[in-house]
């Protein structure tokens, strides 16, 4: 997988220094792992400084964002209010909403009330109402780097129950974040994650997860919060990616809407709660990009 490169050639990752001097030991140490068996990342996934500096830039507008949907959310207002507000900060701030035409997506945010899993499609017609619980995915290019990151409002008097089921989910995110360690799996974290959820009686959504994020809105590698310690992709420092574990209250199993093809829903109709953080994985450990 990796391209052999002469020691004093100049380093694949733009640096200017020569390659032994930059990121040789590095490719040996990944080469290793792959040599083992394991999966390892691309170098076209390991982001540059100049990279992570862009993906910060962005992340700036998109932490604005939901900080601003924070203020004014409430019950009364029409999720296309909240849409309003996500393009009208995006574009002051000088961004652009990354949903909006995203494989013919509608809408410049995901807004899923309830037992509404994931990509919930804004309209004037659906109302927030005293009880709801709502996640807001919000994503933002900026001069071509992408920021990912969304979170939970509860609308309200919410049920003890609901809460609870979002109060956990966000501990998931954090447990899942403490768990972002250089050279380790993205396996060891997903099952932390889906191992705190099994504990509080909830179930994680298998298949829809995380992903590389920064260059592009979508990126590898997938990431998967029911899978098993020591398999899944190597982390290393330069990776960026989200942790957006979907969890539910009752079966993990989901559905479609056959109507727009986007809208997932729980199967059960019980309540989902997601948050999501973009993490960078360092040398020492992770640090948070967006949330």
């Amino acid at each position: 997988m990796y391209r052999k490169i002469e020691r004093n050639a100049p380093c694949w990752c733009g640096s200017g220094k020569k390659y032994k001097a930059c990121h040789q030991a590095f490719d040996e140490k990944i080469i290793r792992f792959e040599r083992m068996g394991h999966i390892v990342p691309d170098r076209k996934l390991i982001k540059t400084p100049q990279d992570i500096e862009g993906i910060k830039r962005s992340a700036v507008i998109n932490i604005a964002v939901l900080d601003e949907v924070g203020d004014k959310i409430r019950a009364g207002m029409s999720t296309q209010e909240i849409d309003d507000i996500v393009m009208s900060v995006t574009q002051k701030m000088g961004g652009i909403p990354a949903d909006l035409g995203y494989e013919g997506f509608p809408k410049s945010v995901c807004t899923s009330i309830n037992n509404e899993v994931c990509h919930g499609i804004p309209s004037e017609k659906i109302i927030l109402k005293d009880g709801d619980i709502i996640n807001v995915d919000c994503s933002t290019i900026l001069n071509g780097y992408f920021s990912d990151s969304s979170r939970m409002f509860c609308i309200g008097n919410v049920d003890p129950e609901w809460k609870k089921l979002v109060d956990v989910t966000k501990e998931c995110v954090e447990i899942g974040f403490k768990n972002v360690k250089p050279w380790t799996f993205l396996g060891d974290m997903g099952n932390a994650v889906h191992e705190h959820a099994l504990a509080h009686g909830y179930s994680i959504v298998r298949e829809i997860g995380g992903h590389g994020c920064g260059n592009a809105f979508h990126e590898d590698p997938f990431v998967s919060y029911v899978s098993k310690p020591g398999t899944e992709m190597l982390m290393v420092p330069g990776m960026v990616f989200t942790i957006e574990p979907m969890v539910n209250m009752g079966t993990d199993r989901i559905t479609v809407d056959e109507e727009n093809g986007w809208t997932i829903y729980t199967a059960d109709g019980k309540p989902s709660a997601q948050w999501e953080i973009e993490v960078l994985v360092t040398e020492t450990g992770a640090e948070i990009l967006s949330y």
